[in-house]
């Protein structure tokens, strides 16, 4: 796989180890790495602004003017893909995590194992961005990633499919589509299955999604949504 790294820390010698883990890992799994280092969040913020294409971004929280908590919010606003893992050598940081979606926190100093098998889990991650369905639109067929559908519904012969980057309407059963999906999404009703990783939060009789959408569970399935949630994290 062709992978783009960034690697931002305020010292140097954190930078290199980082760089030089990294590029091991690389090339112990046959990956084709390009690995940019950066001393602080402007500088790498101004690379990502003119190319937004790393994958992935191994990111320290506790550095000068910007911190990583920030730079992670300003990327996320344009992406969702950037695999983001934080070094810290603090607990405290760990919640503010999740507002950002990041992949993993590595305590300092990063044990070179450890952070292997998260960079594995970054790549499967980003290898799965790659899987796509195709839909049959009125506009013809759109390939459409499944790492960006939100939730689909039903709507009589037609399936509608809510992305990232906006609703396609395609004349397919959702029986149909959901064969073409795997373990991530759940049919939460008989009109809806949603993607688990975009669910943020599941009652007995509603799951909200992280577009805001409310959408209905079925009677009695709440236990089932619960635990295919549970199994997802």
């Amino acid at each position: 796989m062709k992978l783009k790294i960034a690697v931002c820390d305020d010292e140097a010698a954190q930078r290199t180890y980082l760089v030089r883990l990294a590029a091991d890992w690389a090339k112990g799994r046959s990956h084709l790495a390009q690995i940019r280092q950066y001393g602080d969040a402007e500088s790498f913020f101004f690379d990502y602004g003119e190319e937004k294409d790393f994958d992935i971004l191994l990111l320290d929280v506790e550095m000068p003017g910007m911190n990583g908590i920030e730079l992670a919010k300003r990327v996320r606003r344009d992406s969702l893909a950037v695999q983001i893992i934080f070094i810290t050598g603090y607990y405290e940081y760990f919640s503010d995590g999740f507002d950002v979606s990041a992949l993993h926190y590595l305590l300092k100093p990063v044990d070179e194992q450890k952070l292997a098998e998260v960079l594995d889990r970054a790549a499967e991650n980003l290898a799965y961005r790659q899987r796509t369905v195709l839909l049959a639109t009125a506009d013809g067929g759109i390939k459409v990633p499944l790492s960006d559908i939100l939730y689909a519904e039903s709507e009589n012969v037609y399936v509608i499919v809510h992305t990232l980057q906006g609703s396609y309407r395609a004349r397919m059963a959702l029986a149909k589509l959901a064969l073409q999906l795997d373990d991530t999404f759940f049919r939460i009703h008989r009109s809806y299955l949603v993607g688990l990783k975009y669910v943020k939060k599941v009652t007995r009789t509603t799951v909200t999604m992280a577009d805001g959408a409310q959408l209905p569970v079925s009677r009695g399935s709440y236990n089932a949504v619960h635990g295919a949630l549970i199994r997802y994290l």
